[in-house]
């Protein structure tokens, strides 16, 4: 199995092929309902059309990514798997296509007798079977690409550390290491001595990738490259370690970041069609969600004076694109005195400051809401690294390379970070987060910041990375 490209972000086949296959049977299942039961409950057994169709299908897939679905199969088990798709056919697309129809009568699948709900039950049986099979096949170890990893200090042995932590990759199993000379720290079973003939060795053990992580990467003799270089021509694909680990772990390994991969890599650049694009679907999505979230908003500006009275809002200084800092607003969630003195404070687990009220609205997303404005004036965008407290900032600059980089993208509401990392609360947490802040930064694009808007509903419904 492998990678296909949209844009900058890699997307796996296996999910990619399993997607399509679950829109199709989707679009199968109104089908089979009027095939084996609208006779039986007396309804019209006339067929609905494509157009009937395939929004049945969009619907129930955007509902399917929202969940995590796809992201979460192969490390969360068949069991979580299956309430997750309980909430994803039974909630989000059920709400979603009833008020769909509701808007717009003619392109309705309602109708007496529960037709829908008989409609999705029949579509969540067949997708089940399709996922339980879908496990089987790609969890086997046969179906993954063999790697062949030139080195055998640390830098190599994080990238089979960061393969294995990865509950998701299912494309890539590392066969051996090669001592490249230097430090070992691999384990002597996986380890083998420098092949006579790279091509030769790659094309007996079915290698499909090679990995170039030496502990040195100055020393490497040009006879070496030439055997790299012969095997890229004849076909073996040749990638550096970082470059193999941001495709396979979609995060960018900061111990292995250097000056030269920011200035030579593809990503990283500014687009004008791209920023003028993302700036008018922030006004769009931003005054679209202040209208439908306006009396969701008016509740909770009502719920935090009740409790502990003003001010009902609370706002920070960010630091924003380029370094420029701006106020960011939410309503307050904590004590009035949460921050004694203005010395800015990390956010614990089970923090004692926040309200009963606070700790609701932060479960919901809904103390973030007033950051519409933010989006509205242009200081932020809906998707992008989220900024961070100026205090933070000058301490994590110090202490993280490359931190500053984050600050050349627009920070946003939602953030590739929030989706892959727990919520951060300390030095290590910014450095894990800036990982997935990087690859952001590098790769962005319309697509993936679609991708998140989609699963960030996850995150709200489940009210992940909260503290």
């Amino acid at each position: 199995m492998t990678y296909i490209r949209f844009g900058k972000h890699y997307l796996h086949t296996a999910y990619l092929a399993l997607g399509s296959a679950e829109f199709v049977l989707f679009a199968v299942s109104p089908l089979l309902f009027q095939l084996s039961l609208a006779n039986l409950l007396g309804l019209d057994p006339s067929m609905p059309s494509v157009i009937h169709l395939t929004i049945f299908a969009t619907v129930m897939s955007l509902g399917t990514l929202s969940m995590g679905l796809y992201t979460t199969m192969l490390k969360d088990g068949f069991s979580a798997m299956f309430y997750r798709s309980l909430v994803s056919y039974c909630f989000l697309g059920l709400i979603g296509l009833i008020f769909l129809y509701l808007l717009v009568p003619s392109i309705s699948l309602l109708g007496p007798n529960g037709k829908l709900a008989w409609i999705i039950l029949i579509a969540m049986v067949q997708l089940m079977a399709l996922r339980w099979l879908f496990v089987r096949i790609v969890s086997q170890r046969h179906f993954a690409k063999k790697v062949l990893v030139y080195g055998s200090g640390r830098f190599a042995q994080s990238i089979g550390n960061l393969l294995k932590s990865d509950g998701e990759n299912v494309d890539y199993r590392i066969e051996h290491y090669v001592c490249d000379g230097h430090t070992k720290v691999i384990d002597n079973k996986q380890l083998i001595e420098m092949p006579e003939c790279w091509w030769q060795y790659a094309v007996d053990n079915d290698i499909s990738t090679i990995v170039i992580a030496p502990e040195d990467r100055r020393q490497q003799s040009p006879e070496l490259m030439q055997e790299f270089m012969e095997c890229k021509l004849r076909g073996i694909e040749v990638t550096s370690a970082i470059d193999f680990l941001e495709r396979a772990t979609k995060k960018a390994h900061l111990p292995l970041v250097h000056p030269s991969w920011i200035l030579f890599s593809e990503g990283f650049k500014p687009s004008r069609p791209r920023d003028f694009t993302k700036r008018a679907i922030d006004l769009i999505i931003s005054l679209s969600l202040a209208i439908v979230m306006s009396p969701f908003m008016l509740l909770t500006a009502i719920a935090v004076a009740i409790e502990t009275g003003r001010p009902i809002l609370y706002s920070q200084e960010r630091v924003g694109e380029l370094g420029k800092t701006f106020r960011i607003y939410k309503f307050r969630s904590m004590r009035q005195d949460a921050e004694k003195g203005g010395k800015a404070i990390w956010a614990k687990a089970n923090d004692d400051r926040i309200t009963k009220v606070g700790a609701f609205i932060r479960n919901t997303r809904l103390d973030e809401l007033p950051q519409l404005w933010n989006v509205i004036k242009g200081e932020m965008s809906i998707v992008g690294p989220r900024p961070e407290r100026p205090q933070f900032v000058e301490e994590l600059k110090q202490q993280i390379p490359f931190y500053d980089t984050r600050h050349y993208v627009k920070p946003g509401l939602m953030g590739w970070a929030q989706l892959n990392y727990p919520y951060g609360a300390s030095v290590d947490d910014a450095r894990g987060k800036l990982e997935y802040d990087l690859y952001y930064s590098k790769n962005h694009s319309m697509l993936l910041d679609l991708l998140i808007m989609v699963q960030t509903v996850e995150v709200v419904l489940l009210g992940k990375g909260v503290r």
